[in-house]
């Protein structure tokens, strides 16, 4: 295979593109990545300037490139900010030459498959034909309609084989429905979503002196409540509506002990039912899940007493060990509960509200709120912009799984009735760098010729599986294909397919007992 002749299209320059295109290129392909923004970084070129990592810097990072030594000390407690995040990420594009193969202010429309028809695929035995990156003969090819945001113009491109790197967080905002008398037109003030507020260029001024209130409980909502806070202070205190309490915490370990001790080493996911698992690892995790449930309990008692939940009614009703496998572990903005002490930041719990001319309206508490804005951190609709990008209504109906299924992809990032695609960065971990570059490094691989896949049906039974899975330890949140405490199991079967030892530690304690981060994963190329 001439490598150079195949046209590999990238769609988004996020984390998750960053790392498709590196190894494609390591691979001797010349990739194409189509970034509808002017600069790298995804969700990260947009957050907010106070918007910190959540996990510290050695399980935030590539594989082959690790962070400055300034910002090595004190490592497992750094959690870098928006600007050093954007300056690593630029740093990683510069070192592997990745600028070159992006094209900026490039709105991918819309894709379509050309080649077999829906009867011919529903016939096939093995993905594309034959199991492999380019499918049988020649005819199959993805069409891109891409506009050039800068002049407008629209162009066609053909590519052999396609990767979609366009994330979860971005693009698409989930906004609450209401009923026609009680909804957001109702409300004469401003009304935006969370990522419109992070677009903005003069965030301070615009909340300055305002009433403004936060729906939402995630990780942007106590983001931006902070912000507000600090500028408005107590003397114009703003308001967060919550329904759900997360466990949001001001650090990643107790007593000095890292959480990933706990729950990214081998040792630990003995604790877990696992996709695929045989009788053995049934047994010990069934055997070992009131470990599991203690050790939760503790690091909830702990955080219980550094942080006060309790004194402001803001416990979880789930508990730790579920937040990890969920991906619904958040950090605190610094002294966020010392502004709600001090009066600048306002906590209202309220399952149902609506809107009113001034303000909106907590109705399980029958109580009324005036603002001037009101900000929606109510998170967004990934699986609608994922099938968004799709022209064919038959890609449309089957890519992001339905409403009670998440979406059904083999190794997450390979759908097995949509040829000549994948996926990568739509599964979610803690830091979803760290999967994400996994599910390139392999997809590289599989481009490359190393391995072909198994037949349809295998790939979905594999696929229900991991449903399964989702569904024990995800619960309600399934939808977001977290894979975190399983990690390394999900790494186990991606190195056994590209051909390589699963085992990355030296010795057999440190094989066990010593967390698995990125840099475990340097060099497989």
């Amino acid at each position: 295979m001439e490598r150079k002749t195949k046209r590999i299209g990238i769609i988004g320059a996020g984390v998750s593109g960053l790392a498709a295109c590196k190894h494609a290129l390591d691979k001797g392909f010349e990739p194409v990545v189509f970034e509808a923004d002017d600069t790298i970084g995804g969700v990260w070129a947009h957050t907010l300037e106070s918007t910190r990592l959540q996990a510290p810097t050695t399980a935030f990072r590539f594989s082959d490139m690790a962070w400055p030594a300034a910002a090595s000390v004190a490592e497992t407690e750094r959690y870098p900010g928006h600007g050093e995040v954007m300056e690593y990420l630029r740093s990683y594009a510069c070192k592997f030459d990745l600028l070159r193969r992006i094209r900026f202010s490039s709105q991918v429309l819309g894709v379509e498959y050309l080649g077999a028809s829906e009867e011919e695929m529903a016939e096939w035995e093995h993905w594309s034909g034959n199991g492999e990156a380019f499918g049988v003969g020649k005819d199959g090819v993805w069409r891109l309609t891409v506009k050039d945001l800068n002049i407008g113009s629209i162009q066609v491109f053909l590519v052999d084989f396609l990767i979609v790197c366009i994330g979860r967080h971005s693009g698409s905002p989930n906004i609450p429905e209401f009923p026609a008398s009680s909804g957001l037109e109702l409300f004469k003030g401003e009304i935006l979503h969370s990522i419109d507020y992070s677009y903005m260029d003069n965030a301070a001024e615009f909340v300055k002196g305002k009433k403004v209130i936060i729906v939402g409980s995630g990780k942007s909502a106590f983001d931006i409540a902070a912000e507000v806070a600090k500028v408005n202070g107590s003397t114009q205190p703003c308001t967060m509506i919550y329904r759900t309490k997360h466990w949001l915490v001001h650090k990643s370990s107790i007593w000095g002990v890292d959480l990933s001790y706990f729950y990214l080493n081998r040792i630990s996911q003995l604790s877990v039912h696992k996709p695929g698992e045989g009788f053995l690892h049934y047994v010990l995790a069934t055997a070992l899940s009131p470990l599991r449930w203690a050790v939760s309990k503790v690091i909830e008692a702990y955080f219980k007493r550094s942080i006060p939940l309790e004194k402001h009614g803001m416990v979880p009703d789930y508990s730790f060990s579920f937040a990890m496998s969920s991906c619904l572990i958040a950090m605190l903005p610094e002294g966020f509960y010392d502004k709600v002490d001090e009066g600048s930041i306002v906590l209202k719990k309220s399952r149902r509200f609506s809107f009113s001319n001034d303000g909106i309206i907590l109705e399980d508490r029958n109580e009324h709120i005036e603002s001037d804005i009101v900000i929606l951190a109510t998170g967004f609709r990934g699986d609608q912009k994922l099938r968004d990008i799709f022209t064919a209504n038959w890609c449309k109906k089957t890519v992001a799984g339905s409403s009670d299924a998440a979406a059904p992809l083999y190794r997450e990032c390979i759908h097995p009735r949509i040829p000549q695609l994948a996926i990568v960065g739509y599964s979610e971990s803690l830091t979803n760098i760290y999967a994400s570059e996994r599910m390139a490094n392999w997809v590289a691989h599989f481009l490359a010729g190393g391995f072909k896949l198994p037949s349809i049906r295998c790939m979905e039974e594999s696929v229900a599986e991991w449903a399964k899975y989702k569904d024990l330890y995800n619960g309600k949140y399934f939808r977001r294909s977290c894979i975190s405490t399983i990690n390394i199991w999900f790494n186990d079967l991606l190195c056994q397919d590209i051909g390589c030892s699963p085992k990355r530690k030296k010795g057999v304690i440190a094989e066990w007992f010593q967390p698995y981060g990125p840099a475990d994963y340097a060099g497989l190329y």
